[in-house]
C-alpha cells in the first residue's frame, strides 16, 4: 500500500495533511466523572496535522492504536483520486475505525464541486460533509443567508443518498451582527437535517452559553469538536493551547445537554496546539475524556 499522497503543502482548510505515527505516554490528573452514553470518540485530524504531512496511513494507525474510534479528514481530501480513497477505506476497515464526516472548504458546496466530494465521502464511508468555514462573508446578515442557501442546496442533493450537510462554527459565528448572531441565522435558514457541528472552544471564547445553544437546536448537534479554551490566569496554558478539560468549558453540562437534547452521535477531539507534541496531546486528551466519562 502506498503510504504517501502527492500533496506537498497544507493548511487548515485548504489542504489535507498526511502524517506519521508515534507512540506517546500520558499522565492525567483527577477529573470529575459522570454517567454518560457510550458514544464513539474520534479525532479531527487537524489536531495531528504536523504528523499528517509525513504519513497519513501511519498517523491514522497511530490514533487508532491510542483508542480513537473515528477520524475526520479535512481539506483537500477532495484532491484524492478514487483509488487513493479506496486505500484509505481499506486501512479504516482494517483498523476497525470509521470516518463519519469530513471537513470541506466553502467552495465544495457548489453544484460543480459537490459531486466529487460526494464520491470520495461515499468511498471512505463518511455520511456528513461539513463546511469547515464559510470563508470571507460580506453583506452582513444577508451574506450569512447566502451561506445558508449553499448548505441547503447541498443538503437537498445529499439527502436522497442518505447523507447530510453540516456547518462547523468558529468564534465569528457567535459574535452578533446588528444584534443577531450568524449561527442563529444559519440555524433558522437551513433544513433541520443540516448538522450544526459544535466547536466548543470557539464558542466559549466568544462568550456564548454553550448549553443554551445545544438546547435551542434539538437533534441538530450531531457531532461536537471537543476543543477547550481559557482566558483565565493560573491555567497550564493559554487560549486554545490548554488540553481538553483544562480550560473554561463546562464539559459535564455540555456533554449531558448534547446527549439529552442535541442529538449527539459522536465526538471529535480537536487541538490547535499545546505544550506537548501533537500525538502526545491527542493521547493525553483521550485519556482525560475516558476518565471523565468512566
Amino acid at each position: 500500500m502506498n503510504n504517501q499522497h502527492p500533496i506537498t503543502s497544507f493548511s487548515r482548510r485548504s489542504f489535507l495533511s498526511l502524517a506519521g505515527a508515534a507512540s506517546v505516554s500520558l499522565a492525567v490528573g483527577a477529573i470529575p466523572t459522570f454517567a454518560a452514553k457510550k458514544l464513539p470518540i474520534g479525532i479531527e485530524l487537524y489536531a495531528v496535522r504536523d504528523e499528517l504531512q509525513k504519513d497519513l496511513m501511519g498517523t491514522v494507525s497511530a490514533v487508532a492504536k491510542m483508542g480513537y474510534e473515528v477520524v475526520e479528514f479535512y481539506s483537500p481530501y477532495t484532491q484524492w483520486t478514487t483509488d487513493y480513497a479506496k486505500e484509505v477505506r481499506k486501512l479504516l476497515d482494517e483498523l476497525k475505525i470509521k470516518c463519519l464526516s469530513t471537513h470541506n472548504s466553502a467552495n465544495v458546496f457548489t453544484p460543480e464541486n459537490l459531486p466529487k466530494a460526494i464520491e470520495l465521502n461515499q468511498i471512505i464511508g463518511s455520511k456528513t460533509l461539513v463546511m469547515a468555514s464559510a470563508g470571507r462573508v460580506e453583506g452582513g446578515l444577508d451574506g450569512w443567508k447566502g451561506v445558508a442557501a449553499k448548505l441547503t442546496m447541498a443538503a437537498e442533493k445529499l439527502k436522497p443518498l442518505g447523507m447530510r450537510a453540516g456547518f462547523h462554527n468558529h468564534k465569528l459565528e457567535f459574535m452578533p451582527i446588528d444584534g443577531k448572531r450568524p449561527m442563529d441565522v444559519l440555524a433558522a435558514n437551513t433544513p433541520k437535517d443540516v448538522t450544526l457541528q459544535f466547536d466548543v472552544g470557539t464558542a466559549v471564547e466568544a462568550g456564548a452559553d454553550c448549553i443554551a445553544w445545544v438546547n435551542a437546536n434539538p437533534g441538530r448537534i450531531r457531532s461536537l469538536h471537543l476543543k477547550d479554551w481559557t482566558g483565565a490566569e493560573g491555567k497550564p496554558d493559554k487560549g486554545y493551547r490548554v488540553l481538553f478539560g483544562e480550560g473554561d468549558a463546562p464539559w459535564k453540562k455540555i456533554l449531558a445537554a448534547a446527549e439529552a437534547k442535541g442529538g449527539a452521535e459522536y465526538y471529535l477531539m480537536e487541538q490547535e496546539g499545546s505544550r506537548f507534541s501533537s500525538l502526545e496531546t491527542a493521547e493525553k486528551c483521550l485519556a482525560t475524556y475516558k476518565k471523565m466519562r468512566a
